[in-house]
């Protein structure tokens, strides 16, 4: 039986943007982890179970290179995390894993449901791909050469469960524990998983399945490998597409009988679309896209979506939107069309800013403000709700149309002016979406949330 690799938190900053000093209720994120992840420690030992802890100290990046350089076959790793939302209803507990891993789907449905079986107030929130996370992947689950899987316990800002894991910890506990054995007790049981490019490979002969690769319809002529459901495709494909390699880290990286593969998954990072059949263990990959890839991220332009497919993605996405908000798509496409903005761009900024229109974060659904606008400093100082409001949702929509293309482009608008700040911005500075972070948002990882959606738009309209 392998070891058992534990991180509390070394992830929490992936794809979000807040201070973990400042505690929801009371309670401070960091401190509730490190608490689960002792008792936990403790519990697993009790077990016979080995661990490995890498230091609080590590950020991510020297977390994962912590795991990578000590990992062994049969070992997993395990990251804990506390995560908010913007709307305070949403409850539950969710595991992430590596998407197109069917194996390890199943691995991380094994550690949720061993939780709320012991925890049966728990809301099951089931096993999610990676590529749902706000900057569309988790280098937890994608750059660790073991088997991993990155937990969200509970959302820090819902009473209820956070009231739940304080007064039940010992039960909490004691089900990640069980799902873990289970885990480990499995893994024991197959071949090594993972030797990555950069390091010494292991001497005992292991042979990986085969699989097919199916590229823009046409079937490739070069074959890929599995590895602990993971799919791997020959490094030479990547160059032969034209993508820079060394954007895909040696962590993602294999060495097979003299042969260097990459996972296929780090592909979706360079706009390909990338679909797993394990019937026919076959790997589709389309990189010839209706959407010219090197326009995805210009602000003025002309989207790719349709109506419904907004409809349907945000139906997907938050269901009970569509009862106050079903005329959004229609009018984001109008709007946008008249100012020449992508309305692909303006879509997933709304879905981004309103949380898929839950709100909160100090902006209030009858503000029909969908960008989270400021208000000039007059308005500021006299209003009761922070942020600029709007009559209705068009002129909400319209004052967030204007206000993109007052930081994209220099060209007149075509409507009268409702964005409160318009005339306060410098125009056409940030013609692209990497240029509005510090302007419009603080968030370092603004633009990847934002293309790492419209990546998910794409995905679910078939559009690539």
């Amino acid at each position: 039986m392998g070891k058992i690799f534990i991180s509390a938190g070394h992830s929490i900053f992936e794809g979000s943007f807040r201070d973990l000093s400042e505690g929801v209720g009371g309670m401070i994120e960091m401190a509730e982890l490190i608490a689960t992840r002792d008792l936990l420690i403790a519990e697993l030992r009790s077990r016979g179970i080995a661990i490995a802890l890498p230091s609080d100290d590590l950020n991510s990046e020297e977390m994962i290179a912590w795991i990578n350089s000590r990992a062994t076959s049969q070992d997993v790793a395990l990251s804990l995390n506390i995560d908010t939302v913007t709307s305070p209803e949403l409850r539950g507990a969710t595991t992430y894993y590596i998407a197109n891993n069917t194996i390890r789907k199943r691995q991380a449905e094994i550690i949720t449901n061993a939780l709320t079986k012991r925890v049966p107030e728990i809301t099951n929130r089931g096993a999610k791909v990676d590529t749902i996370a706000s900057i569309g992947s988790l280098s937890f689950c994608r750059q660790i050469i073991i088997p991993s899987i990155l937990l969200e316990l509970v959302f820090a800002n819902t009473s209820q469960d956070r009231l739940l894991m304080q007064t039940r910890r010992r039960d909490y506990v004691i089900g990640i524990a069980d799902g873990l054995q289970a885990w480990i007790n499995e893994t024991a049981t197959t071949i090594p998983v993972f030797i990555p490019a950069n390091r010494i490979p292991i001497t005992k002969a292991v042979t990986y399945p085969v699989i097919n690769i199916n590229l823009n319809g046409q079937s490739y002529e070069e074959k890929g490998i599995l590895v602990a459901g993971n799919v791997l495709v020959p490094a030479d494909l990547v160059d032969r597409l034209g993508f820079d390699l060394s954007q895909i880290p040696l962590t993602c990286r294999l060495r097979y009988q003299s042969i260097v593969y990459v996972q296929a998954i780090a592909l979706r990072d360079l706009n390909t679309s990338v679909s797993w059949d394990s019937t026919t263990r076959t790997l589709y990959l389309k990189t010839i896209f209706k959407v010219f890839t090197g326009q995805i991220d210009q602000i003025m332009g002309v989207g790719n979506a349709s109506e419904v497919q907004l409809l349907m993605f945000l139906k997907n996405n938050n269901e009970i939107a569509l009862t106050n908000y079903g005329d959004l798509p229609h009018l984001y496409r109008e709007e946008a069309e008249i100012e020449g903005v992508n309305h692909d761009i303006a879509f997933c900024q709304m879905c981004i800013e309103t949380g898929f229109l839950r709100f909160g974060r100090g902006i209030e659904a009858e503000q029909n403000n969908f960008a989270s606008l400021g208000a000039t400093s007059s308005v500021s100082a006299t209003a009761k709700l922070s942020g600029a409001s709007f009559a209705d949702q068009r002129t909400g929509v319209r004052a967030h149309i204007q206000h993109l293309k007052a930081y994209a482009s220099n060209a007149p608008l075509f409507k009268p002016v409702v964005a409160p700040r318009f005339h306060l911005v410098a125009r056409g500075v940030a013609p692209v979406l990497s240029k509005l972070k510090g302007r419009w948002a603080i968030d370092p990882l603004y633009d990847r949330k934002i293309l790492a959606l419209i990546r998910r738009l794409y995905e679910s309209a078939g559009i690539f």
